[in-house]
């Protein structure tokens, strides 16, 4: 053996990214740059390689502690006895993931605090390392109850509401206001709270595609080959899930027809997902597209427009409806990066769809006459409905925005009007329960229409699509909450023009 061979080295393995530091690289993304969590989280997952344990880590991490941002500053405040205006960005964030940890997974304290420390050191913070750790040692003292006793005294009404369950005054107002345009008030904590649960993955069975294999195979567990421990939880504690993986009675069956729930590990690894077949999809959506597909019969040679196709989920249910009932689709959107997404999910239905680029309020101005016979408005609106599955929207709405949108929405429903056929059906659709972008827009429309147009009873509707109850009050529109069936706030009003 020679020398060089004697005192040569084993390779060291060089470490990625740990799930730690990919949360934190979202996190600071998400509050610097306006990214998307459920767009960036996947992307930064993959590229650091993590193991099946450490995304589901990394990704109850980034979520929930996005979701929970402001209970956690109020704790951290009370904890440190600074306002968090006064903290270093990048050091608070890192204490929101610290505290998240301690008060809302099954971390052991050591490791949360050590771990949470330790990445302070790694993302250039080294300066407030003692800080971070005597604030979440002065967390770990107390219980999540204690905490909310103390971050809560003196507080009443609404601003206690969203100091407790995380939302801004203004959302819980708006909500408030909307479960009692339904004499549904006193459900207004039960609606807070699901909105704070991560949301269970649910998948879309596309009609005439999704075979009985697609149906049987996607609620199979299915996980990398590779369930390594992240070095820094290599201690055999217990893994660090979320405590509120529950399964709740609004979760347990789908409420879609085509609704597939139950499904685990990577839903890209689900046959059936990766061939097309089946879509990730929220139940609320697939009802509302569904609600509009099958408000009558297809007859063929019918012509349907989504009218704000992106990201395309919609519009491929509408296009597979489209398929079976010999009709077309022009799946219309504004934004370039959204009109590619919408070709993605549209790709492989051939002569049955055509996707257009453009600012839907052109539609009937162009002195072509061509009417459509469905159409559907899933117009831009504020999201409050699927605060679940978006967590940062909450901190980025303001209430100033409700009007602009609001502007927005009446002008594309009259676009929409302009191109219905006669004895066409439009449905008005948002991811939003606030007023002024659900009943207050259907009133607005029938003061401006009311003589070419005619609500459709669009609660009868959706139960009778529904595979069960949907849970909506009788009413020419139908609001859908997660708290009573585990879908996205969406909201859902259909109309029919005169013949």
């Amino acid at each position: 053996m020679s020398p060089h061979q004697q005192h040569q080295q084993p390779a060291r393995t060089v470490r990625g990214p740990s799930a730690r530091r990919v949360a934190f690289d979202v996190i600071r993304a998400v509050q610097v740059d306006d990214a998307y969590a459920n767009l960036l989280l996947p992307t930064r997952i993959r590229r650091a390689a993590l193991s099946a344990r450490d995304a589901g880590f990394a990704t109850e991490l980034t979520y929930g502690t996005i979701r929970m941002i402001g209970r956690y500053d109020a704790i951290v405040e009370a904890a440190s006895a600074r306002r968090v205006a006064n903290i270093e960005a990048d050091v608070l964030d890192v204490m929101r993931l610290g505290v998240h940890q301690l008060l809302a997974m099954r971390t052991p304290v050591h490791a949360a605090v050590s771990a949470t420390v330790e990445l302070a050191r790694e993302v250039g913070a080294r300066r407030a390392t003692g800080f971070v750790n005597a604030v979440l040692r002065k967390v770990a003292a107390k219980t999540p109850d204690e905490w909310d006793a103390e971050i809560t005294r003196g507080l009443s009404g609404d601003a206690l509401l969203a100091t407790r369950w995380s939302h801004p005054t203004w959302v819980v107002s708006a909500l408030r206001d909307a479960l009692a345009a339904e004499r549904s008030r006193d459900e207004l904590v039960a609606l807070l709270a699901a909105d704070d649960v991560a949301p269970r993955v649910q998948l879309a069975a596309l009609p005439g595609l999704a075979t009985e294999d697609d149906l049987a195979t996607a609620t199979t567990a299915v996980e990398p080959a590779t369930d390594e421990p992240e070095a820094d939880d290599a201690d055999g504690a217990e893994p660090p899930v979320p405590v509120s993986e529950v399964v709740t009675d609004a979760d347990a069956l789908p409420v879609s027809p085509v609704g597939i729930r139950g499904v685990t590990g990577d839903p890209a690894r689900v046959p059936g997902v990766a061939a097309g077949r089946l879509r990730v999809q929220d139940e609320g959506s697939q009802l509302a597209a569904l609600a509009l597909s099958r408000a009558s019969a297809v007859r063929a040679g019918e012509r349907w427009l989504d009218l704000c196709a992106g990201p395309g989920g919609k519009a491929a249910l509408l296009a597979a409806e489209a398929a079976q009932g010999g009709a077309t689709l022009v799946a219309n959107e504004l934004v370039p990066a959204r009109v590619g997404l919408v070709k993605q999910a549209l790709a492989g239905f051939g002569d049955t769809v055509a996707v257009v680029e453009g600012d839907g309020r052109r539609y009937g101005l162009d002195g072509s006459g061509v009417m459509f016979d469905r159409v559907l408005l899933d117009a831009p609106c504020t999201g409050l409905g699927a605060l679940r599955r978006r967590p940062e929207a909450r901190w980025r709405k303001v209430p100033e925005d409700v009007q602009e949108l609001a502007a927005l929405q009446a002008e594309l429903l009259d676009a929409a009007v302009r191109v219905l056929a006669p004895g066409g059906t439009l449905a008005y659709v948002t991811c939003s329960p606030h007023l002024a972008e659900t009943r207050g827009q259907v009133d607005a429309l029938m003061a401006r229409h009311g003589g070419v147009l005619e609500q459709v009873d669009t609660a009868s509707v959706v139960r009778s699509v529904a595979a069960r109850d949907p849970q909506v009050p009788d009413g020419m529109t139908a609001q859908l909450w997660p708290h009573r069936i585990g879908t996205d706030a969406m909201f859902i009003a259909l109309f029919r023009r005169a013949s």
